[in-house]
């Protein structure tokens, strides 16, 4: 996949597709026709387009994802940390934490993470 960026609109259409996969081309058109307002056509251009992505696949009328929302989240959340802060974890963690103050159970919480990522 080329191009992993999800703008709101294909968002919220990936969602309805990680929410309800396996679906059928017609729960799709019929879901995103109640909900969006589309167009048949509408819902197949940007089916195609995230299929092109490498986000999706239709095969036999049948729409499932080659790529999970968490597989999207957390691609999008290590490029943030490397656009943002040149890679590092810590200075994200940082930033964070100089402007909200984290209580006992977010820090232990961190803790855990950060030990079961020790080598």
């Amino acid at each position: 996949m080329e191009d992993y960026k999800l703008g709101p609109v294909e968002s919220r259409f990936a969602d309805f597709i990680w929410e309800g996969e396996p679906m059928t081309t017609k729960e799709l058109v019929d879901l995103c026709a109640e909900e969006l307002h589309w167009k048949r056509t509408t819902t197949y251009s940007i089916l195609k387009k995230l299929c092109e992505k490498g986000f999706f696949k239709m095969e036999n009328s049948v729409v499932t994802s080659l790529v999970s929302k968490d597989e999207y989240n957390a691609f999008q959340s290590e490029k943030f940390v490397e656009e943002t802060f040149q890679g590092s974890l810590p200075a994200l963690v940082l930033s964070f934490g100089s402007r909200k103050k984290l209580n006992k159970k977010e820090i232990e919480d961190l803790q855990k993470i950060i030990d079961s990522m020790k080598e």
